[in-house]
């Protein structure tokens, strides 16, 4: 299809990616997205960059260039981290970008993830599978087996049980979360009903969110766990999450599914540490000296920054209790990106390695970070980290 004589030419791809014009059309590549782009700062390719990647996306779908091998690589190694979108004056909407080319990429047959994590992915959708394969896990720990190199922190053959207290509040509990930093929650609940608030436990069902699925490009197993995952809270009351990438993803359930339901459920999602400051005066007082010694710096989950945007939150909280030193590094991406590590471990490193130099300036002893898997790549590197909820229950005498 051609437009009018006296216009530009445009072929009509043959394969379409589906995206909105005008979401391409926002991007002018002024380039202001690249020094916010980790794996741009690694590569030092234009094909590594936001830009470069939405630039490859409007040759497809408004010019008919094919899809190759080298575009889908492009696409592939795109952490998500999302940091373009905080530095881009266009509020260009990268991320809801590349998770439509990721759809339409596997619609269209092409192996955007590998087969094997995919299938490595599938224990998380049943919680007895996964507390059984995290048991033996704890079992091979004990005949001292190191694991903490691959970013599994230390286990217990029996996880104390999570009781509610109330049903002031839902708290979501997850798969990876539950199973592997049950201790996290229990800080959660501790420093919660300290607050007065009593909390609820999900019903059956809502055992993982679906965000490592969808970020390997498994929108079907996303769509269907969030509408487990919804399914598990009834009712209008707050919903508590303290993990950054299942809080990120459970808030955009509106735009994954796209119905007003969906839209009404996200608004009742908040993080953990959001919540408490929005109810600050609810703490009780304090009494002694911060629980830590040294230097505390906050490692700021990308999806807690650029996606939910409450980062702050988890400062100004802890700034309550001790001092909160800063890093110089601050903001950008550790590497681990969901399953992005796994993927891509050369990658990863080499961004894990800016963000570690960054820790070693700041001459931090804990790094505080409220996301799972970016605590759990961090500590394969040496580093010391704790969740920040821990710390408070400390600081709390929970």
């Amino acid at each position: 299809m051609t437009e009018a004589k006296g216009s530009r030419t445009m072929t009509q791809s043959p394969v379409s990616l589906g995206l909105d014009p005008d979401d391409l059309a926002s991007c002018v590549s002024c380039g202001l997205c690249l020094p916010h782009c980790p794996t741009y700062r690694v590569t030092r390719e234009e094909g590594s960059s936001p830009r470069g990647r939405i630039a490859a996306m409007r040759e497809i779908q408004d010019r008919g260039a094919p899809i190759t091998d080298r575009f889908v690589e492009m696409i592939d190694t795109c952490v998500q981290c999302r940091g373009c979108e905080t530095a881009c004056p266009s509020t260009v909407p990268y991320g809801r970008l590349v998770e439509q080319t990721i759809d339409a990429l596997t619609e269209q047959g092409h192996q955007v993830s590998p087969r094997w994590l995919r299938i490595a992915l599938q224990p998380l959708r049943f919680r007895p599978l996964l507390s059984a394969g995290s048991t033996i896990l704890a079992l091979v720990q004990r005949l001292g087996v190191p694991t903490d190199r691959l970013g599994i922190p230390a286990l217990t053959v029996r996880r104390q049980p999570l009781v509610a207290t109330g049903t002031d509040v839902w708290l979501h509990r997850g798969c990876v979360m539950d199973t592997w930093y049950r201790p996290v929650h229990q800080a959660t609940v501790d420093v919660l009903g300290l607050m007065g608030f009593g909390v609820a436990m999900p019903e059956r069902g809502a055992d993982c969110c679906g965000a490592l699925h969808h970020h390997a490009g498994d929108k079907k197993a996303a769509l269907s766990l969030a509408i487990r995952t919804m399914n598990g809270f009834p009712g209008d009351g707050p919903i508590i999450v303290d993990s950054a990438g299942c809080g990120a993803a459970m808030k955009e359930y509106g735009v994954l599914l796209g119905t007003e339901e969906a839209k009404a459920f996200s608004v009742r999602v908040y993080d953990v540490h959001e919540f408490i400051e929005d109810n600050h005066e609810r703490l009780p007082a304090l009494t002694g000296r911060a629980p830590w010694s040294g230097t505390v710096v906050v490692q700021d989950p990308c999806h807690l920054r650029h996606v939910q945007k409450t980062h702050d939150s988890v400062r100004s909280l802890l700034q309550r209790f001790g001092d909160v030193g800063v890093l110089d590094y601050e903001g950008l991406c550790c590497g681990a990106g969901g399953s992005f590590s796994l993927q891509h471990p050369d990658l990863a490193d080499g961004i894990r390695q800016r963000k570690e130099a960054s820790i070693e300036r700041s001459g931090a002893t804990i790094v505080a970070s409220a996301n799972p898997g970016c605590s759990g790549f961090l500590q394969q590197a040496g580093t010391t980290t704790e969740h920040p909820m821990i710390l408070v229950a400390q600081a709390l005498g929970a």
